[in-house]
């Protein structure tokens, strides 16, 4: 991890060095989707939904962690276990964190060590991002394996204007947290620098409710570093270089204290000392070159992400009998690690066959490594995926555009796989957009589904089909916008855990395919309105019908979220936002939480802003027996200079 900082930091420094001093303003662009097709696309004219989060929306956000922000996009559901730091993951369309590809400035940040391969939100802020695209429905035609519920794209952050900028945040609040970001960018016509470094440390709460007993904070600390760069050469190349390094510390509560019932009929810990700590490490490097020859674009980049997580614990644990007394106790000891590391390679061109038709192609090969080692054995595996994939996009007329992309994988363990996508856009109007969508997708089993003592390395991959149907009304003088959207997801093949299956190393309790077809249907509504100069105010309803027939988790049924932004003056304004999830599964009761934001600029370069987290005080639970935070208040300070 040292030499990966300092090689980051010598290619920041590389980077500076090559910038040109001269420079020019920079220009606006339409509203682009760089995730809904192979080539950037303006979001009117993609036939399948993609909500869009910009800086301004992120820096405004009455809440900092990044799952809180996302709770308010339609159709995404966020479940955490408890503080900043405890494993956060996420539905879009009921399909949960282990069907949904999530990206950092192009790079794969899915965990391949897990259990099942996801991406934990649990860390992340919103301070390092500028821009966050969610595309929803399979996407495997353009994002390979895991894109079964949709894909998540985050863009670090960037320079909004040329020259040389600084950025200095800083915020303090309750569980005496404190959070601190600095942040540099140097923009010309030629070239672009964006390094940014940040801190946060929380006392926390009990991961395990307090509510039910739990009385020891669980606290969490990270250090994170990241940059983007790149130089343009006078014969029209871009070289580009990008990265990160994270490193936490956490204490976290397993399930056995989450548990209110403790009905654990042999041992569990003793529910007072509390010791679980993990200790986790990210670093991810991207290198590209983007260059044109003729009538075709090329891009061609490098990337690698690799990942660990410590866990370590020592806890008393409690012997009990049939009638649950006390008969004994013993000290249990666990120290184990999970590592993995993704390679990537890849090539993509785009040409314009004519004014009215494109092709996108390409291929890539990644390569996957786990290694587990510690109190619970050790355990290496590898695996390789070579991909090959190509998108035609057709606008007969100005007012219809269709995409047809398709992509064949090649996997070392359960060989070729081939997903396709259909989807258009008509305006029949200015003001109107018509959407329809259709696409297949697949989940690949992880090394850990195939090769640990708990799996079957004859698994096959989870196979998906989605489609959606939507109706987009624009408002004069971008002054509101009404979207409803109808979606299907099913997928079969599931691969699930049998408690009783014994044909694993490990058995009882095994990975298998699971029979039957999971199926979610459902409607997402959203709008918004700028209610003159001053106001702004907009919402979502996500309807989702969870019925199935093979195992899949349940999701809630309905989720309502809900924003109002408004300026006093020139110099103070305020946001609240607010969100009611009902119907949900597993017994868990309805909730409805609301936060708060005032701030208060005393210049174009200097705000200070107060926030305020579960505004009204809830009392709720996002995954059985694991809390949530009381009413927390948090003051900060940001400046540009």
């Amino acid at each position: 991890m040292k030499t990966f900082l300092t090689t980051t930091t010598a290619a920041s420094a590389l980077l500076i060095g090559l910038l040109p001093a001269h420079a020019e303003n920079a220009i606006l662009l339409d509203t682009i989707t760089a995730t809904a097709n192979l080539s950037d696309t303006d979001v009117s004219r993609t036939g399948n939904t993609v909500e869009i989060v910009t800086e301004d929306e992120l820096e405004d956000a009455p809440v900092s962690r990044l799952s809180d922000v996302l709770t308010q996009v339609p159709g995404v559901n966020v479940v955490t276990n408890g503080p900043l730091g405890g494993w956060s993951g996420l539905t879009i369309r009921g399909a949960s964190q282990y069907y949904v590809g999530v990206r950092l400035d192009g790079i794969d940040i899915t965990d391949p060590s897990a259990p099942k391969v996801a991406y934990d939100f649990g860390t992340l802020s919103t301070g390092d991002l500028s821009r966050i695209e969610v595309l929803k429905g399979s996407q495997s035609a353009l994002y390979g394996a895991n894109a079964v519920g949709g894909v998540i794209d985050m863009t670090s952050r960037r320079a909004t204007e040329d020259g040389l900028h600084h950025s200095v945040d800083l915020e303090y609040g309750s569980y005496n947290t404190l959070r601190g970001s600095y942040g540099l960018t140097m923009r010309n016509d030629m070239s672009e620098l964006d390094l940014t470094i940040s801190r946060v440390q929380t006392d926390g709460f009990s991961a395990a409710d307090e509510n039910d007993g739990n009385t020891e904070a669980d606290g969490f600390t990270a250090n994170r570093l990241s940059f983007y760069g790149h130089v343009d050469t006078d014969g029209g190349v871009r070289l580009g270089l990008s990265g990160f390094v994270d490193q936490s510390r956490g204490e976290f509560d397993p399930q056995y204290y989450a548990d209110p019932s403790r009905t654990y009929p042999i041992m569990i810990g003793d529910g007072e000392s509390y010791d679980e700590v993990t200790d986790a490490n990210s670093a991810g490097l991207r290198a590209f070159v983007e260059f044109s020859t003729g009538a075709v674009d090329h891009s061609v980049s490098a990337s690698i992400y690799d990942v660990s997580r410590r866990y370590r614990s020592s806890e008393t644990y409690l012997l009990y009998d049939q009638s649950y007394s006390v008969i004994g106790s013993y000290l249990g000891v666990d120290d184990y690690t999970y590592a993995g590391t993704r390679r990537q390679l890849r090539y993509q061109g785009d040409a314009m066959l004519n004014a009215d038709m494109r092709l996108s192609f390409g291929a890539d090969a990644t390569f996957e490594d786990y290694d587990q080692f510690g109190s619970y054995g050790t355990l290496a595996a590898d695996s390789r995926d070579l991909g090959a994939f190509a998108e035609w996009a057709y606008a007969p007329n100005a007012q219809l555009d269709i995409a047809l992309s398709l992509r064949h994988d090649d996997h070392a363990t359960f060989g070729g796989f081939t997903t396709g996508r259909l989807s258009a856009a008509y305006r029949p109007r200015e003001d109107l957009i018509l959407r329809a969508a259709a696409g297949t997708g697949f989940r690949a089993p992880s090394l850990f589904e195939l090769y640990s003592g708990f799996g079957d390395p004859t698994l096959e991959p989870e196979t998906s089909l989605s489609a959606e149907l939507g109706i987009e009304k624009r408002f004069a003088n971008d002054t509101g916008f009404v979207r409803a959207t109808a979606f299907y997801l099913a997928a079969e093949n599931l691969i699930g855990y049998d408690y009783g299956s014994t044909a694993c190393a490990y058995g009882p309790g095994c990975y298998n395919q699971v029979p039957g077809v999971a199926r979610r249907t459902g409607v997402e509504l959203e709008t918004g309105f700028d209610l003159g100069p001053a106001l702004s105010v907009g919402g979502s309803y996500t309807y989702i019908d969870s019925s199935v027939s093979a195992t899949w988790a349940d999701v809630a049924r309905h989720d309502v979220s809900l924003f109002a932004n408004y300026a006093f003056n020139d110099r103070l304004t305020g946001g609240l936002t607010l969100e009611h999830v009902a119907d949900r599964p597993n017994s868990l009761g309805d909730y409805t939480v609301a936060h708060a934001s005032v701030s208060y600029a005393f210049d174009d370069s200097t705000e200070a802003y107060l926030r305020i987290e579960n505004l009204f005080d809830t009392e709720y639970q996002q995954v059985q027996g694991y809390g949530t935070s009381d009413r927390a208040f948090y003051l900060g300070l940001r400046k540009n200079f």
